[in-house]
């Protein structure tokens, strides 16, 4: 019976990622896959996390299942650290939160439970978003749309397009935002542009979707929450889904969480039982050992304490290699002005690269970018700096 079925594409960015692997060019570099790398190119698995897992090993009692929804305690504190300690989310009981595996499957569990009770809503995403947003809609059986976002002749947010097509959104519709870090542009809503959304979704009553994927990654852990207060105080109901693949290094233990507000604790109630639903005929309940990992370190002052400093480290090396990339490609001689890179957030980046200079870098270069030219930042070490520089150059007088 599979006689007949073709290959599927590559995805547009793991795809990627297995191209580089088997490319035999010594110098090639890899800024396409989203994860974190430090100056020496490696993912590292963080001193707090390894702590936390000897922790976890030495004090286990049990390999039980966990509950549907995750461990409560889990939920709690990933709803401390969204919101802050002592919102009035959380102390009414109108927030419930399950864990997922990771983001992505926050963002599934998401849109199958909204479709089943908003079953012709349209899902509308940021232009250009990232590239696993739509496909996750769709195999959920919506339509999907796009509201205007990234002006790539300015480098930057075009707001007041932005604006005008979220007011012209009906009640009833979902409405994915990104609330820091946005991928794949790196440029976020400023605090006054976050309290008009906010304004806009309050009155127009269409559902906010937020994509919380990279916490601290973009000023701090306090500051990056700020579009999700600004939208929890404006819409009673909202679905917030984060990940701690980024700032935790949690990547391959997939471990991220969905958040459901409605606008008393029965109605979180009722409608948190219908998500647990929707997980219990997909993946019936959480792995473990992520979400002990992150519950570890939350619950534990110290550890809390180094992981946040490890978190501001990886934020700051970003800063960092934005700043140095910058001043790298006007050293290499190149006249076009990159300076936009440095003041984006989070570790992508819009480079300004046309698809036809980001495929003469992978064939001539062995240089892997993502389609439409988005870099992943954290791929640039002082190793690969002056080669990728000289490459962009050669693409950019080339083609």
């Amino acid at each position: 019976m599979f006689e007949t079925i073709q290959s599927a594409p590559p995805d547009a960015i793991l795809g990627l990622t297995a191209a580089f692997q088997s490319d035999p060019n010594p110098a090639k570099v890899n800024l396409g896959v989203g994860v974190y790398k430090d100056a020496s190119g490696t993912t590292p698995i963080l001193a707090s996390v390894k702590a936390a897992e000897r922790k976890i090993v030495e004090t286990a009692k049990t390999k039980s299942y966990m509950p549907i929804g995750g461990d409560p305690a889990y939920g709690k504190l990933v709803q401390e650290m969204i919101l802050g300690v002592g919102h009035e989310a959380i102390s009414s009981g109108r927030i419930r939160t399950a864990h997922t595996p990771g983001g992505t499957g926050g963002l599934r569990v998401g849109a199958d439970f909204l479709k089943k009770f908003l079953p012709g809503a349209t899902v509308w995403v940021s232009k250009p978003t990232w590239a696993n947003h739509r496909g996750i809609f769709q195999a959920a059986g919506f339509k999907v749309e796009e509201y205007p976002y990234y002006d790539p002749k300015t480098r930057a947010l075009d707001f007041d397009a932005m604006k005008a097509a979220l007011e012209k959104i009906k009640a009833g519709d979902i409405v994915l935002l990104h609330v820091c870090c946005h991928n794949p542009t790196g440029v976020d809503l400023a605090h006054e542009q976050w309290s008009q959304v906010a304004e806009i979704a309050g009155k127009q009553g269409w559902l906010p979707f937020l994509d919380f994927a990279y916490q601290g990654f973009g000023a701090s852990l306090e500051a990056d929450r700020f579009g999700l207060l600004a939208m929890a105080a404006q819409c009673p109901e909202m679905i917030v889904s984060s990940s701690f693949s980024k700032n935790f290094g949690l990547y391959q233990d997939r471990t991220g969480a969905l958040s459901l507000f409605a606008k008393d604790a029965k109605q979180a109630a009722a409608s948190f039982s219908n998500i647990e639903i929707v997980i219990r005929v997909n993946y019936s309940n959480p792995a473990a050992h992520g979400g002990l990992i992150v519950t570890t370190i939350l619950s534990d002052p110290a550890l809390k304490q180094q992981w946040i400093l490890e978190l501001n480290a990886m934020r700051d090396r970003i800063a960092g290699v934005r700043s140095q990339f910058v001043a790298a490609l006007k050293n290499a001689g190149i006249a076009q002005d990159f300076g936009y890179i440095a003041h984006q957030k989070g570790m992508f980046s819009f480079s300004g690269l046309t698809d036809a200079q980001v495929a003469f870098l992978k064939e001539k270069k062995a240089v892997y970018v993502v389609g439409g030219g988005r870099i992943n930042v954290a791929g640039i070490t002082p190793k690969n700096l002056d080669y990728l520089c000289a490459a962009i150059k050669e693409a950019l007088t080339v083609v």
